[in-house]
């Protein structure tokens, strides 16, 4: 079965790559000859995977997949959410951790975070389905750790003593939010199919 996984970037095609195994084939955004950015314009992670899906379903007619996913931190009221990967302004993903680190100075009670990833899937025919996948943690004092992206260097998944980054990608991708959506997606496709 092929699907297209709505991403270019490298990480995530990675890292979903490793957790689907070969159930899927995975296509990009560039393996369909896609280029050029899809909109997010939406305030929720629920809207925007969906808005990607429907943006690429739309142009190809392929059955497709997206995610959308963020960390949300108690503490900052949720933040940065829906504003994950631009929380400092930009891509940067130090910048983004460090405001994330700054915002939670002297905070040494409550630093309890969750990441959680929804990912909308349009079959053949234009059918959607969303699947939620979340995991549980905290934010560290400090980055640590060079495996993994994003945020990962201050993400302590709960049950751990590391952060994500220091976690090889074989045990993050058990664990992951991102895992555990796809794990749904994938339970759903064997029942439909």
């Amino acid at each position: 079965m092929k699907i297209c996984f709505t991403t270019n970037n490298a990480h995530k095609l990675q890292e979903v790559k490793e957790i689907l195994g070969d159930s899927i084939e995975l296509l990009s955004l560039s393996d369909i000859g896609f280029e050029g950015d899809i909109p997010e314009t939406h305030e929720t992670l629920e809207a925007n995977s969906l808005e990607k899906a429907q943006y690429i379903f739309q142009k190809y007619r392929i059955p497709v997949f997206s995610d959308d996913s963020g960390l949300e931190v108690v503490a900052l009221n949720g933040k940065p959410g829906v504003h994950t990967a631009h929380y400092a302004g930009s891509r940067d993903a130090v910048a983004n951790m460090s405001k994330v680190l700054s915002e939670l100075e002297g905070q040494t009670n409550n630093r309890e975070a969750r990441f959680r990833a929804v990912i909308t899937y349009i079959d053949l025919e234009g059918k959607e389905q969303q699947f939620e996948g979340i995991v549980d943690g905290q934010i560290a004092p400090e980055m640590s750790g060079a495996e993994g992206f994003g945020y990962d260097p201050i993400f302590i998944p709960k049950g751990y003593e590391k952060t994500f980054a220091e976690l090889s990608s074989e045990v993050k991708n058990t664990i992951s939010h991102r895992k555990r959506a796809l794990e749904k997606l994938v339970q759903f496709l064997k029942s439909t199919t």
